[in-house]
């Protein structure tokens, strides 16, 4: 069905869409003047939605539903129009016989594209088989003042989709779909957690420590304390707190703010879960991985095998896991846990890596690790085995690594995992080890929390903590290709007046 045409404007003109805001604004006084103020109602019985007629017609039924006029096609004493509410679109069919001459022509007159109205009627399917709604009654609910984006090339600037949301939900039906698909997936993580006896819980995001995550913070000023603070970067040492407490199976679901880079994997805030599960290690969190996976995908109506960006990625479980030595091996030939500190270094550097400082073969292969091979892993992929000087939370295995994992789909970090460190005199020495490296230069180095440390001496369990990134998860399940397009408002740059 054709939109009127009328008001087609120019995404790329101005002049155009200001000339048509003028005439809905004369038509917004006029409507005033004579006492039918578009925005004085405070609310209108909705008895149904689009998608439940359309589903499942009633012929005859009696229905009231309510939004956004999005086509026009006046055809003399009787015209169809389609409307647009949470559920989607329906066609409805608008008679001067049946809401009478005036109403009639109010509506071909007065409703622009845009507007939102309220329509009561009777069901029908007409003879092209549409379902439609024969409208007794018609209400102007809310004016429109500025036109939607015109509907043949619709809204495609990706710049002004993120920074107009409102638009790109109203014209742009796969975006509404990413994130109400997003809702899904985020409750199937809560409906898993809860079901396996964890207590969500919520953290400060204000910290006066910016621990918890190697990660440069953003800071700000408490004026009544006159004290410095910093947004979360992570809620880890926290979350363990409450396990030394006693509450044993934690998880938060909340926004981490990291005052870094942005590009299509990251923004400035987003969505991290992380969970802790006492008496449990890092393999128990490989398990809890594989079904948070699979849970959120079912949410969805997917099934082991998804497609990203039009490759295949099979998330069926066991997931493979594999030691950072054993893929770094794989990838680049060389074997940097059997060379000497000097050697690997070396070795990095004839690998095309850049090594600075020195490194020891352990941080040699991760530098390897990072650089080269993170973005070879798309299948999903546990990599183990992660040096103590770039983990100083996990607790320590053998040969300088730890019992910590890093989970790898499409070539991204996915999440990160410990068998977490529980000596407090360990910590208490890993904090001081960070605290060197920030004092020569390393900006992400992490804080070191001096009550943390005093929490662990009162005694914390064996315990296995998890992150996982909620964003990138949601990318992956619903083929999304930026991070910006999974999240209602991304953090933009003002535009200048």
């Amino acid at each position: 069905m054709a939109e009127e045409i009328t008001e087609n404007p120019s995404t790329e003109v101005e002049q155009d869409i200001n000339a048509l805001k003028a005439v809905r604004l004369a038509k917004l006084e006029e409507l005033t003047k004579s006492g039918n103020d578009p925005f004085a109602l405070t609310s209108y019985d909705v008895t149904h939605h689009a998608t439940d007629i359309t589903a499942s017609p009633k012929e005859g039924e009696v229905v009231s539903l309510a939004g956004r006029l999005m086509s026009k096609r006046i055809m003399g004493k009787a015209s169809f129009a389609h409307i647009l509410d949470r559920t989607g679109q329906i066609q409805i069919y608008v008679k001067r016989d049946n809401v009478g001459e005036e109403k009639y022509d109010f509506f071909k007159k007065q409703l622009d594209i845009g507007d939102i109205i309220g329509v009561n009627g009777d069901v029908f399917v007409t003879h092209r088989g549409e379902v439609s709604v024969a409208v007794k009654e018609l209400t102007l609910l809310s004016k429109s003042l500025t036109p939607l984006p015109e509907k043949w090339h619709g809204l495609k600037d990706n710049d002004l989709r993120y920074r107009k949301r409102y638009l790109d939900l109203i014209v742009n039906e796969p975006v509404k779909d990413t994130f109400i698909k997003r809702s899904k997936i985020i409750t199937a993580v809560r409906n898993y957690l809860d079901g396996e006896g964890f207590l969500e819980v919520e953290t400060p995001i204000l910290n006066t420590v910016a621990g918890g995550a190697a990660a440069r913070p953003f800071i700000t000023h408490h004026n009544t304390l006159n004290l410095d603070m910093f947004m979360r970067i992570a809620p880890e040492l926290y979350l363990k707190r409450l396990i030394v407490g006693g509450l044993e199976r934690v998880y938060e679901l909340g926004r981490n703010f990291r005052n870094e880079g942005m590009d299509i994997k990251h923004n400035p805030e987003f969505t991290m879960l992380e969970m802790y599960q006492a008496y449990a290690d890092y393999e128990d969190m490989m398990t809890r991985t594989e079904e948070i996976y699979s849970a959120a995908a079912k949410a969805i109506g997917l099934g082991d095998k998804i497609t990203y960006q039009g490759r295949e990625i099979d998330i069926s479980t066991p997931w493979r896991r594999v030691t950072m030595r054993e893929i770094v091996k794989e990838v680049t030939g060389v074997d940097f846990m059997a060379l000497s500190d000097k050697k690997a270094r070396e070795s990095l550097v004839k690998l095309g890596v850049e090594c600075e400082g020195e490194k020891n073969a352990a941080e040699c292969m991760y530098l390897a690790f990072d650089k080269l091979v993170e973005e070879t892993l798309v299948q999903p992929t546990f990599v183990t085995g992660y040096p103590v000087e770039v983990s100083p939370l996990a607790k320590r295995s053998e040969g300088g690594l730890t019992y910590r994992f890093e989970f790898f789909i499409n070539g991204w970090e996915g999440g990160n995992a410990y068998s977490e460190l529980n000596d407090p005199v360990d910590q208490a020495g890993r904090f001081e080890a960070q605290r060197k490296k920030k004092q020569s230069g390393d900006e992400e180095a992490q804080d070191a929390d001096d009550d943390f440390v005093e929490a662990l001496e009162y005694g914390m369990p064996p315990t296995g903590g998890l992150g996982i990134g909620i964003d990138r998860m949601i990318m992956l399940l619903t083929d999304s290709a930026s991070i910006r397009d999974v999240i209602l408002f991304p953090t933009m740059k003002p535009k200048k007046k």
